[in-house]
């Protein structure tokens, strides 16, 4: 049996120093690419395969970080799936669909948490790391967590999603990130974005557009990272206009589509209000699809608004005004302030806010 090649060997086959192995593999971006590309070459040629565990012992680190979320609703309800029952090629192997309406897609619901996936992924990729994902659906005791920390030199973690007492304790064992939210009283390092400044200026626009007249607020689960700051920046606008927040009709629903088409459809049973603000895109797409189903005319009979800003909001019938979020931002930078903690571990905690942008768009432009 021939010797497995070391990273010797692909130095000496690259003409490089086993600094330059190092960095190719672990940041590949920070290299010249003519010198990249020959220290690939010589790994490719030689088969070389680095040993993360032996890297990891000397460096007292796994490059290994966690991205933990609290869950996905496409596992709420899935139906059991035997890939290998039935093999070869199927009898008919797609399915016609006439008149069909919206295409109820749970796992749609939850587009924010797949694009700050996607820049934590980008973005451990760009610095050499590997990224753990762990999803906590049904995990009170955040045990996953708890595992995942175990096993990575940091972890990203949604606001809410980890109960404060877990979370100090995970935060003693590695690094801790919150992501969304705000700093609520901890020593933890922080990413969110303008979530008030951006509800309160949107609101301000829908009271132009309404003639004063206050709108209704279809808000997410109590315990979204988000939805107390957005809440903040709606209450602080009707407020500043003189209107009683106390008598602002509010609903809630669980940011499903789903749910904003049952709120919407509730609202055409008993009366609609002069506007409907909702805390996310999901739930006002759902309340449009409720709405045009009913011939309600948006926005002449009411004005619709969500916010997060997923693509599917731009394609809505009306195209739906929102706030867009850097939902890939937020993963890039999430990953950006924990390797800075792992670089720096003694620096103090760091609060990054990213703005956003508000998107006026058909759903609530009356020609005010």
């Amino acid at each position: 049996m021939s010797k497995a090649p070391t990273v010797y060997d692909v130095a000496d086959r690259a003409g490089v120093s086993i600094a330059t192995v190092s960095r190719v593999l672990r940041t590949p971006g920070a290299v010249r690419p003519e010198t990249r590309d020959r220290v690939l070459l010589a790994v490719s040629e030689l088969g070389y395969v680095p040993s993360g565990s032996a890297r990891g012992l000397a460096e007292r680190r796994t490059g290994v970080v966690g991205l933990y979320f609290p869950g996905f609703d496409a596992v709420d309800e899935i139906a059991d799936l035997d890939v290998l029952a039935g093999s070869g090629r199927p009898e008919r192997p797609f399915t016609v669909v006439r008149g069909a309406g919206p295409h109820e897609d749970t796992h749609a619901s939850k587009l924010f948490q797949d694009e700050v996936l996607r820049g934590a992924e980008l973005e451990a990729w760009r610095r050499g790391l590997v990224l753990m994902v762990g999803v906590g659906r049904g995990d009170p005791a955040a045990s996953i967590a708890r595992d995942m920390a175990g096993r990575v030199d940091g972890l990203v973690v949604l606001a809410s999603s980890i109960p404060d007492d877990a979370l100090e304790r995970l935060a003693r064992r590695v690094p801790v990130v919150v992501l969304s939210g705000p700093r609520v009283g901890d020593r933890h390092d922080h990413v969110t974005v303008s979530n008030t400044e951006a509800m309160a200026e949107l609101t301000r626009h829908v009271l132009a557009q309404t003639s004063g007249r206050a709108p209704a607020y279809l808000a997410g689960p109590e315990d979204s990272p988000d939805g107390g700051q957005r809440w903040q920046g709606f209450r602080e606008a009707i407020a500043a206009a003189g209107l009683p927040v106390d008598r602002v009709e509010v609903l809630r629903g669980d940011h499903t589509r789903a749910s904003g088409r049952r709120v919407g459809e509730e609202l055409v049973r008993r009366g609609l209000p002069a506007a409907l603000m909702s805390s996310n895109d999901q739930m006002a797409l759902g309340v449009l699809d409720a709405f045009r189903e009913a011939r309600v005319r948006v926005p002449d009979d009411v004005v619709v608004t969500g916010f997060d800003g997923i693509d599917a909001a731009a394609l809505s019938s009306p195209p739906l005004t929102t706030v867009r979020q850097p939902m890939l931002e937020l993963g890039r930078a999430a990953i950006q302030v924990l390797a800075r903690r792992l670089a720096a571990p003694t620096a103090a905690p760091m609060s990054v806010s990213l703005p956003v942008e508000v998107l006026l768009r058909d759903s609530s432009d009356r020609g005010v």
